[in-house]
């Protein structure tokens, strides 16, 4: 079975991206505009593994995993944010909400595939 991504970035060239590289190898990939629709689009669907920004309009992402987090809904499933944020601070946020992993951008696609591959094989 083909695993199913969810994506969430209000930059519609980086979901773009991120569709390609990911449905390349061989991923079912869905996309949201902001957190409130990755919130929206988590809760109504299933999904392997889900990539979010950091900073977007009308919720942020690390707003969005508390959220995700706190109803239970996605408890097993990764959460890697995909940001041009570095901050070690925010890092440290993150990861205290519930995120598995951290890529920074520009990312390089075929990193991106590797960490898919990794947080969907634990």
């Amino acid at each position: 079975m083909t695993a199913s991504i969810l994506t969430v970035d209000d930059s519609a060239s980086i979901r773009q991206a991120i569709k390609i590289a990911l449905s390349t190898a061989g991923y079912t990939v869905s996309e949201a505009v902001n957190g409130a629709e990755g919130l929206e689009k988590a809760e109504a669907g299933r999904f392997d593994l889900i990539i979010t920004d950091l900073n977007m309009p009308i919720m942020d992402g690390l707003t969005m995993i508390q959220q995700l987090r706190a109803r239970g809904k996605v408890v097993g499933t990764p959460i890697v944010f995909l940001s041009t944020e570095s901050d070690g601070d925010v890092k440290a946020q993150a990861k205290a909400a519930g995120a598995t992993g951290w890529m920074t951008k520009p990312f390089d696609p075929e990193q991106l595939v590797r960490i898919a591959q990794k947080v969907l094989t634990k």
